[in-house]
């Protein structure tokens, strides 16, 4: 069975919410960790990071965000 919001993460939508963002990277294994402001990191049980700043005032991802997600994603083995 497919991960429906990896797929649509995948396609780069311009309306994918930090909400969705969320729920993806912890049904992929990783935990949210908050930092100073807005920065947050996920990290896994390998203690591989993705590190990023929450979308605000909007929750709607930038395309540069969503990039930066899916290279991290290849990068630790997870697509």
């Amino acid at each position: 069975m497919g991960n429906k919001r990896l797929d649509r993460l995948r396609q780069r939508p311009k309306d994918f919410t930090w909400d969705e963002l969320v729920a993806l990277l912890e049904s992929l294994g990783y935990r949210l960790k908050n930092g100073k402001g807005s920065r947050r990191k996920f990290i896994d049980d390998q203690n591989q990071k993705i590190s990023l700043h929450e979308p605000h005032p909007d929750n709607t991802m930038k395309m540069y965000l969503v990039d930066k997600v899916l290279t991290a994603l290849e990068e630790h083995g997870k697509i």
